[in-house]
């Protein structure tokens, strides 16, 4: 279990297969300068926080190995928060052939030709 940190004040247990990914689509999104809600199930109470290229995260890993990347699911993330505002865990379908672009394949990963 992986810790997402918010304002090292919230401290939420997330898996790091789902942390790896929520890393991944918020940073793609600071990276446009986006800005948008996340909203989490902590200790039974939903919880919304702003994210904004300038709020202090840190995603603190459990494991010592970076999980696969299964892009099927970054990309179901990313719509959710797109079409909604609200960046939330979805549950993580099968993996598709399709790429996403700006996200690196990992080495083990084959190329999509």
């Amino acid at each position: 279990m992986g810790t997402f940190i918010y304002n090292s004040t919230l401290e939420i247990e997330i898996e790091d297969r789902t942390l790896t990914h929520l890393q991944i689509v918020i940073i793609d999104k600071f990276r446009r300068d986006e800005r948008f809600a996340a909203s989490f199930r902590h200790e039974g109470r939903a919880i919304t926080i702003w994210l904004t290229s300038r709020s202090p995260l840190e995603f603190v890993y459990a494991g010592n190995r970076v999980p696969s990347v299964n892009h099927a699911w970054l990309e179901a993330l990313s719509d959710v928060a797109g079409m909604s505002g609200v960046l939330r865990i979805v549950n993580e379908p099968p993996e598709h052939a399709r790429p996403v672009p700006g996200v690196p394949r990992r080495e083990h990963e084959p190329a999509v030709s």
